[in-house]
């Protein structure tokens, strides 16, 4: 860990001196259409001092960072308030996958403007009637003489309204993860139709989107027909390295919930004593997290799933906590009173990267060799 608490230190100078964009702030994985501006001028500042795509190849750009300074990186630009990068998708995502199945004209040409913040990508994974089981997509994509014919929804797509390009999971055979394909989308093609669906704090981060006769050229497809599924397993478990960010933005939240419980008269022993709960529950997981990246636990293993489900359970735990400190006020608040936004988000994080019960199943089945549960 040393050379981890170095380049924390490294860090740590960097962004107290750093330009900030006007408008800046930390707004986590995907920024809303008011970020992008702010966002992307962060991302090129990022480049430029080599703190973007961390975890890339130093001939692509990146540090070939170990876990450990990748989750330092992240807690540092936590407690600075600032993105650690302009989005997930690209950097973390599609940018590993274009390397590892991608052509080397692929990695040429999309890669860079990734790093720089020059483009934007969606993850085009999930449907209405497939989410957590990405095995069930039913977007289809048809081979013909010049390229491919795709036609399909998807749903949920996080900045799928701002993006260039997305990364497509594809129905190219029969039933089963052997019938998928993943492919690389321009979102300005003929036929894609992008719907913001608004949440319950007024942002619209995530989106529905329509693909109908989308025609791609042959060289769309990410490595073979049919590598779908192994595509798909690589690119989860990254957006796991920021739960020590996540920890420190809890803590920021319950120092916001005791100045706004004492404004309101509100601050009382049974309070106290719930502030104090939540507080030990976030330094607990926090020193976990800390453990499992010390011991280089890779970012999809289980030790990841089991704090990924605390994090998002405590992170909704707080959202309430903070309309207890409210009281009757936080049903006359706008969404830009803090508190009240943290709680609409709260209620979508056992969805988001996977969901608790999804995480379950995959713990029980396969570290705790339980039966599999039975299909109807």
């Amino acid at each position: 860990m040393a050379n981890a608490d170095d380049f924390r230190r490294e860090v740590r100078d960097w962004l107290a001196t750093a330009p900030r964009p006007s408008g800046l702030h930390d707004y986590g994985p995907t920024p809303t259409p008011a970020d992008i501006t702010a966002g992307r001028a962060w991302q090129a500042l990022l480049a430029e001092a080599r703190y973007a795509c961390l975890h890339w190849p130093r001939e692509r750009g990146g540090r070939e960072a170990s876990v450990a300074e990748q989750a330092a990186f992240a807690e540092e630009c936590a407690l600075a308030d600032v993105p650690r990068q302009f989005h997930l998708v690209g950097p973390d995502l599609a940018g590993p996958v274009l390397m590892a199945y991608g052509s080397d004209e692929q990695c040429d040409t999309l890669l860079e403007p990734i790093r720089t913040g020059e483009h934007l990508w969606c993850q085009l994974f999930s449907e209405p009637g497939a989410g957590s089981d990405l095995a069930s997509v039913r977007t289809r994509a048809v081979a013909t003489d010049d390229g491919w014919v795709i036609d399909g929804q998807k749903v949920w797509t996080s900045g799928a309204a701002d993006a260039q390009y997305g990364l497509l999971l594809a129905r190219t055979g029969g039933p089963g993860h052997a019938g998928l394909s993943a492919f690389v989308v321009p979102m300005g093609t003929a036929g894609i139709t992008v719907r913001p669906l608004q949440q319950m704090n007024g942002e619209s981060k995530f989106n529905e989107v329509f693909l109908d006769g989308v025609r791609l050229a042959p060289d769309a497809l990410i490595g073979a027909e049919g590598e779908g599924w192994a595509v798909a397993t690589a690119t989860l478990g990254r957006e796991r390295l920021s739960l020590g960010s996540n920890a420190v933005g809890m803590l920021k939240a319950l120092d916001e919930i005791v100045t706004a419980a004492r404004a309101h008269g509100r601050l009382d022993d049974h309070l106290r004593g719930e502030v104090v709960d939540a507080w030990l529950g976030v330094w607990l997981l926090r020193s976990t997290w800390e453990r499992a990246v010390a011991e280089g636990t890779p970012p999809g293993g289980p030790a990841f799933s089991v704090l990924k489900m605390i994090s998002t359970s405590t992170y909704q735990a707080i959202g309430d906590l903070g309309m207890e400190a409210l009281g009757l006020d936080a049903l006359a608040s706008e969404h830009d009173e803090p508190l009240v936004d943290r709680m609409l988000v709260a209620h979508a994080q056992t969805i988001l990267g996977g969901t608790t019960e999804i995480q379950r199943n995959i713990l029980g089945e396969r570290i705790l060799g339980l039966p599999r549960e039975p299909k109807p």
